[in-house]
């Protein structure tokens, strides 16, 4: 019997659309979390992100697609620590009821900027914990667990193929950090001092021994005040910091500005909450790391 063109077309989007039926279908929030899941699942798992390369999450609003890719997976991998404000909204709408992972469980998290006194203007926050974990190596190897054990729970009969892969994973990680501790103490620590679009890098920050200033706080949702701008301008002039940095989730008009006041020049574009597209010199997490690395020390010492 011939099937009506109608019914033709909607099966031929449902196997588009549908995962290796051997995968494990697995959705993760955006594009850094897509990426350690890739590198724990291999070929074991299908991996959609919904906040892509380049995307901004604090701003991102899920669309009706999101949700019937979410309805589709048996996993989802989220940051947690209040990163992804409309998850909630979305598996509400989606239905989801597959298994769940928080990359950031177990990990020591640390107080948001804006709980030690700093003012950046805006009255949303993610609570208070820095949600940017992701920006230590060290920690990042507990969000490889944590998905290691997701993984293997979603799907035992590959728990040992996802358990291997996270050890070999977390050795990369130990050797990026490694290789990033030699980097920066090649920089003298009068000179690790940067501004950033906003606050995403404490973690690196505070691992490294590097200070992160910025005028507009964790979250991009939310415009700087003219008083934060004014007074990073003036700490800048004042302590003679020249490393300015632009991100590649962020307008930088604000820091063109600051550069202009501060007669600091610009010393680059950072990836902090999304990775590059793939053409890009941030592809994967460590790429990410790599770049970032490479690009703050050689700014730094120019500083």
């Amino acid at each position: 019997m011939k099937l009506p063109l109608w019914l033709t077309g909607s099966l031929a989007c449902l196997a588009l659309a549908a995962p290796a039926a051997d995968k494990l279908p697995v959705v993760a929030s955006f594009s850094i979390l897509g990426d350690l899941v890739s590198q724990v699942g291999g070929d074991k798992v299908e991996v959609r992100t919904l906040v892509g390369p380049d995307g901004d999450a604090h701003v991102y609003q899920p669309s009706p697609r999101d949700g019937k890719t979410l309805a589709g997976a048996r996993l989802l991998v989220t940051n947690g620590l209040g990163f992804e404000g409309w998850m909630e909204r979305l598996i509400t709408a989606s239905r989801y009821r597959g298994a769940r992972v928080v990359a950031s469980d177990k990990i020591q998290a640390e107080q948001m900027a804006e709980d030690e006194g700093h003012e950046h203007g805006h009255g949303h926050d993610h609570g208070k914990l820095d949600p940017h974990a992701w920006q230590d190596p060290a920690r990042v190897q507990q969000y490889v667990a944590n998905i290691a054990d997701g993984l293997a729970a979603a799907d035992p009969a590959n728990a040992t193929y996802y358990r291997q892969r996270a050890v070999q994973y977390r050795q990369t990680l130990q050797q990026l950090d490694s290789w990033a501790q030699q980097q920066f103490a090649s920089v003298p620590s009068a000179k690790r001092r940067v501004i950033t679009s906003h606050d995403a890098f404490g973690y690196l920050g505070r691992h490294f021994g590097i200070t992160f200033l910025a005028p507009q706080g964790m979250n991009t949702e939310a415009e700087a005040s003219a008083k934060a701008v004014g007074q990073l301008i003036q700490q800048a002039k004042r302590e003679g910091i020249r490393a300015i940095f632009v991100e590649n989730i962020s307008n930088p008009r604000l820091l063109e500005q600051i550069s202009r006041e501060t007669g600091a020049k610009p010393g680059g574009r950072l990836y902090s909450d999304a990775l590059s597209r793939p053409d890009g010199p941030a592809a994967s997490y460590e790429a990410m790391m790599r770049y970032n690395i490479a690009t703050l020390v050689a700014g730094m010492k120019q500083n």
